[in-house]
């Protein structure tokens, strides 16, 4: 069985909590395929893994101590994007203003906006002589042809070929990996958490409006399911920390909406 957890809000929708109880109350393995950190807003996950001669961030951290077997971060999120506060006008290289991409991690690859300065914590740390640059959004479009599809692919297989996995977008993203079929997806924000079925949440993907998105065209959660009824809507309680932490917590206070959703 594979579900897909996507999130109705760009930020601190609960996702990876969700995901992290659902991974225990299922005996499952999580997978993140996309995802990034902020070396401003998140700057002390962002050192602990530069610090490692890594590049990840505390949600791959998360799924990959709470699935089934022996995970790192790596393993379930292939690539990894690390961010940076713009200050001032103009847009950056993928057109976002205030922000702006410093360097992805692809597989064990990195690369590396060739138009921003990097960080001394990035240039000290991470391996990148064989790095790939790119100055323009046409080149990381390029670079995404042929070296971010087939890794994104190749964990696709990964993800098919286990019993129980749980997959988590980034953002308010509707679907994170293209060519995988799910039976289930679970639509999280605060306060709620909004079942579907898989295959009709995948037709509703198919003809919903896409957006601009980190340079490229996505389907955003809301425009999908406003196309949808939810099969099942559930209330999701708030959490104290010490439950955050604790998936097999998640999953007993969680545990009506994981039924309802298998």
């Amino acid at each position: 069985m594979t579900i897909l957890v996507a999130g109705s809000d760009r930020v601190d929708a609960g996702k990876t909590t969700f995901t992290v109880g659902l991974l225990a109350h299922q005996d499952a393995v999580g997978f993140k395929p996309r995802a990034g950190n902020d070396f401003w807003f998140d700057h002390d996950d962002a050192v602990r893994a530069l610090s490692d001669g890594r590049l990840y961030g505390k949600d791959a951290n998360r799924l990959a101590d709470a699935s089934a077997g022996n995970h790192a971060p790596e393993d379930v999120n292939p690539v990894h994007r690390l961010w940076r506060p713009a200050p001032g006008k103009g847009n950056g290289l993928l057109g976002q203003s205030r922000r702006e991409f410093l360097v992805d991690r692809v597989g064990e690859g990195f690369v590396v906006n060739g138009t921003v300065s990097l960080p001394e914590e990035v240039h000290e740390n991470l391996p990148l002589s064989d790095a790939v640059v790119v100055d323009s959004l046409k080149e990381l479009n390029d670079q995404t042809e042929r070296r971010y599809l087939p890794h994104l692919r190749a964990l696709a297989e990964r993800i098919r070929a286990e019993d129980r996995a749980v997959v988590e977008s980034y953002s308010d993203i509707a679907l994170p990996i293209r060519d995988l079929e799910f039976d289930a997806v679970a639509v999280v924000e605060p306060r709620r958490v909004r079942i579907y079925d898989g295959a009709r949440y995948a037709k509703a993907c198919e003809v919903a409006d896409s957006s601009v998105h980190d340079g490229t065209m996505e389907k955003r959660v809301e425009d999908v399911v406003s196309l949808l009824d939810p099969a099942e809507t559930m209330t999701l309680e708030p959490l104290a920390k010490e439950e955050r932490n604790d998936p097999e917590k998640i999953a007993s206070v969680y545990g009506d909406a994981y039924e309802a959703l298998l």
